[in-house]
């Protein structure tokens, strides 16, 4: 049902009276309509009408200068028309474009005439939209009183799309005060009221709310589905969606995707100063630009982009929004070194008033204060701030209860007690694993640990601090890897995913030919990209389903699985040094290497080492690079490097180190090495049974240097294998026969994606093999060789965590991988595969058949570069 505030008139051939509920509907129609109405020397009555429903365009998604001209003109209109409920009713819109536009109280002065001036129907209309403005304020309670005082009147006058505005606005006002359960039942009622309307702003807009609702409850994949749903209804309405923005940056934070989320606001606010938008959505987005680049470890930004909302909101006089930035500010602050007593002070007053205001942030900031103050040894003003923060742990949304078992680590560290450090860090991870397990794509899943990487280095400190080598590991294998404790959950049988993949490695392998040709690809690009955005989108829409290793770490199944011979070195980063954590012969050893920061400068000079001698020609660099690995070992290992004994040794690395040739250490290199995600990950591999039959796939992608040689001569060997090359390596053939073989070897061209790590692909002959599409699998190969450059790359994500091509295989039945991590040189790669499968061929594990295959390859720096590169994955 429609009402409105004017009588029955028209213009032309349009019904001036449907103008109003139009620009919600369709916006760009109402606006032309209403441009219309005005060449036609209208009537005043109709002349206001026009003004108001241009101004409304322009408010909300045009330009702020031009929506107050015509808005005014709209009230002069009213005035003259004589009919104080369409002045009421202009001065409501009115006063709402002088909030957003920074003028407070200008605006409060025109909605309280407005109250005023109206009656009855349209003086509820007229509360609705100061309570909106209240809201906008951060005046919660003043907005749910002028909400309560309009939703009967709205409803007794039958006016659907009114009351369901009133109930949408209500329900956000709650989640702002954190009352999840309330904000939900309004939205329930909202959008059984839009379901009989055809207003599809506001249907896109319930849509959005809802999504923040479901953020709000903790289901972030439900929470970007429905943001990107109200996306594509703004889309066909060709209007902006500054809020959205908003909204989503918020939601990609808390999936640990810090970057995308600075991205949007920054994009955002570009846009909106390009059409002279609201100042109130400029200083919004600020705030959410500062989260983002503080969740992005970049304090310079985030100090920039705070100071700027924080005038912003002074000036347009909306306190709980200015509290919230002060606190990013302060925050940030801390983030670059600056400790005072006035920031303590500062963060405390600001917590103050986040209570005063009835903010959910308040312990955030209470959290905040508090470690300012450890940092200058005020240990009581410390304990003071932090028991007010530790009272969040109990309940609220995930992300708030990490907050508070934060603080309560905090206050037992100060307290010296190492038990209750451990206690609350372990609390509080258990909070961010019954998060992650809602995440259905293995990217969330790894990103979504950075919520925990400070609990994760508290209690590694606790338990460097308490001497004890086997709690140490136990914590070290707490924080890494978690992502990969369970398969990712399979991307459903989505026709619109499958079509997106399908066009997505057309278009990649009709770029590659056009680059091979020496001409520009900018459109082919842009689609390529476009199809990355929905492929991604569609996968982080999936909830989980599967549930993580409810079985504890064990250190006595890990000894008793390594015996007498096997060594298992896992590397622990502590406050920034190496310590070496040796497992072997029914006990734990500790010793302490290097710093994180020199390995890490140490294995990229070991790795450009590698790329150059994949030529020809560079033998005077093998020196070079032999010492560079001598260092190495000394920075990694340190004095464990004397006590690996002669079995095979299993290296555990951090996630910043996973791209170390470790073949090149000299007391690794004559060894039998694998390495592995975690200890965790270790024993898993180890204890997969092979699957039945055991099938031999052998796949040989196009372009290769060498043609493919090692596929062909190894088709020899393996009698019954299935072979497909040319145009029957085909990703969706590859796929089919890859699932639950025995063995696989691949060679193709291989490519990491900085910038995209789910992208990493190895080129088919119909596209590339992303993978996304590895995670289709129902089961990967038992052993998989990657005899493709970059394979054995990763993007260090979370707080310890990987994303890449052997990563995506571990989770799903793959015990062992062989891949590299350089660039190599195709033809020397040849002789290797063929001698690594000999080994196999005779029963060896993957590990020693590549140590033998090295040792096989000729003694010149080319071809023992090609050895070094390649590394082996999991446990056989």
């Amino acid at each position: 049902m429609r009402t409105t505030t004017i009588v029955e008139v028209t213009a032309g051939s349009d019904a001036v009276q449907d103008l109003l509920p139009l620009v919600f509907a369709a916006p760009n129609e109402a606006l032309t309509k209403a441009e219309s109405v005005l060449r036609h020397r209208p009537e005043p009555l109709h002349a206001s009408v026009a003004h108001q429903v241009i101004g409304i365009w322009q408010r909300d998604f045009g330009d702020m200068r031009l929506a107050l001209r015509h808005l005014r003109r709209a009230r002069d209109w009213a005035a003259r028309a004589g009919s104080a409920d369409r002045e009421a009713d202009v001065l409501a819109t009115l006063g709402v474009a002088l909030v957003h536009s920074g003028r407070t109280r200008q605006g409060l002065d025109a909605l309280g005439r407005g109250v005023r001036r109206g009656t009855g129907h349209t003086r509820a209309r007229v509360l609705f939209r100061r309570a909106y403005s209240w809201w906008v304020l951060g005046h919660h309670k003043e907005a749910l009183e002028d909400v309560r005082r309009a939703v009967p009147v709205l409803r007794q006058a039958g006016d659907v799309i009114w009351t369901a505005r009133a109930l949408t606005l209500r329900a956000t006002v709650h989640l702002a005060l954190g009352s999840v359960e309330r904000a939900e039942a309004d939205f329930a009622s909202a959008e059984d009221l839009w379901a009989v309307t055809d207003q599809e702003h506001d249907k896109a807009d319930a849509v959005e709310s809802r999504g923040l609702a479901a953020f709000r409850s903790g289901d972030v994949p439900a929470a970007l589905r429905l943001l990107d749903e109200a996306e594509e209804r703004y889309a066909k309405l060709g209007t902006p969606t500054f809020m959205l923005s908003i909204r989503r940056c918020e939601v990609l934070m808390a999936a640990g995707l810090a970057a995308e989320a600075l991205a949007e606001a920054d994009t955002a606010i570009a846009e909106l100063d390009s059409i002279g938008g609201q100042s109130t959505r400029k200083a919004e987005l600020l705030l959410a630009a500062a989260r983002a680049a503080r969740h992005a470890d970049d304090p310079a930004t985030a100090t920039a982009r705070a100071a700027l909302a924080v005038r912003l909101f002074a000036g347009q006089r909306r306190a709980w929004w200015e509290a919230h930035a002060r606190l990013v500010l302060i925050g940030a602050r801390h983030a670059a070194g600056k400790r005072s007593g006035r920031l303590v002070r500062d963060a405390a007053a600001v917590a103050e008033r986040l209570v005063e205001l009835g903010a959910p942030a308040a312990p955030e900031a209470f959290l905040l204060a508090g470690r300012i103050a450890l940092d200058l040894g005020r240990t009581t003003d410390a304990e003071r701030h932090l028991t007010v923060a530790a009272r969040s742990r109990r309940s609220g949304p995930p992300l708030a209860r990490m907050t508070g078992w934060a603080a309560q680590a905090l206050r037992a560290r100060a307290a010296g007690s190492t038990r209750g450090v451990l206690e609350a860090c372990r609390r509080g991870l258990d909070v961010l694993d019954d998060h992650r397990m809602t995440l259905g794509a293995s990217e969330l899943r790894a990103r979504a640990t950075a919520q925990g990487a400070e609990l994760a280095a508290l209690a590694q400190q606790a338990a460097l601090r308490s001497g004890g080598p086997r709690r140490l590991l136990v914590w070290s294998e707490r924080c890494r890897a978690t992502a990969l404790s369970a398969p990712p959950t399979r991307p459903p049988a989505d026709p619109e995913l499958l079509s997106h993949m399908t066009a997505y490695r057309e278009i990649a392998a009709r770029a590659e030919e056009t680059r091979m040709e020496g001409r520009p690809v900018p459109a082919l690009e842009r689609e390529q990209r476009r199809l990355e955005r929905a492929i991604r989108s569609r996968t982080l829409h999936m909830r989980g389903e599967a549930h993580g290793d409810d079985a504890r770490f064990d250190v006595g199944r890990l000894l008793e699985q390594l015996g007498d011979g096997v060594r298992l070195v896992e590397l622990a980063v502590v406050d920034g040094r190496v310590q070496v954590l040796l497992c072997g012969q029914g006990r734990v050893r500790r010793f302490e290497a290097g710093l994180l920061a020199a390995a890490e400068r140490e294995a990229e000079h070991v790795q450009a080492g590698l790329r150059r001698l994949a030529h020809p020609g560079a033998q005077a660099r093998l020196p070079v690079v032999e010492a560079a690995g001598r260092r190495l070992e000394e920075l990694l290992l340190g004095p464990a490097a004397a006590h690996l004994g002669d079995g095979p040794v299993v290296i555990v690395p951090p996630g910043r180190l996973h791209r170390v040739p470790w073949a090149l250490l000299p007391s690794l290199r004559e060894r039998v090495v694998s390495v592995s995600p975690s200890a965790s990950s270790w024993l898993r591999a180890r204890e997969t049974r092979p699957p039945w039959g055991g099938r031999q796939v052998l796949v040989r992608g196009p372009g290769l240097a060498t043609g493919g040689e090692e596929v062909t001569r190894l088709a020899g060997r393996y009698g019954g294998a299935t072979v497909l090359e040319h145009r029957d390596a085909t990703v969706p053939r590859v796929l089919t026969e890859l699932d639950g073989a025995g063995l696989a070897h691949i060679a193709a061209h291989g490519t990491f994606r900085t910038d995209g790590p789910m992208f990493s692909a190895l080129r088919m002959a119909d596209g590339p093999l992303i993978v996304h599409d590895f995670e289709r699998l129902g089961r990967s190969p038992y052993r998989i060789i990657l005899s493709c450059c970059d394979t054995a790359r990763f993007a260090t994500v979370g707080a310890d965590e990987l994303l890449g091509l052997v990563t995506a295989l571990l989770p799903l039945g793959t015990a062992g991988v062989v891949a590299c991590s350089a660039p190599v040189n195709d033809a020397a790669v040849v002789p290797l595969m063929l001698a690594l499968h000999e080994g196999l061929a005779a029963g060896l594990p993957l590990p020693e058949a590549l140590r033998d295959a090295r040792s096989a390859m000729p003694d010149d720096a080319l071809h023992r570069a090609t050895g070094w590169a390649f590394t082996a994955f999991g446990a056989t």
